[in-house]
């Protein structure tokens, strides 16, 4: 598999779990997780952190 292939799955991969999560905010769904509920902050910081490796990881694929 080439550098490029990689990067772009990887992207996508990112891409999906920051949509799912900006959807649970939105949406305001709740997880819990063995009795535990996940804050909804936990949610925004995966958006963002899953969004940049996103940018970063099609950016990357672009210079290839």
């Amino acid at each position: 598999m080439s550098n490029k292939i990689y990067l772009r799955t990887v992207s996508f991969v990112f891409l999906v779990i920051a949509v799912l999560h900006l959807f649970r905010v939105v949406g305001g769904w709740e997880a819990v997780i063995n009795g535990y509920t996940i804050p909804m902050w936990i949610s925004w910081v995966v958006v963002l952190f899953a969004g940049f490796l996103v940018y970063r990881g099609y950016k990357m694929s672009k210079q290839n």
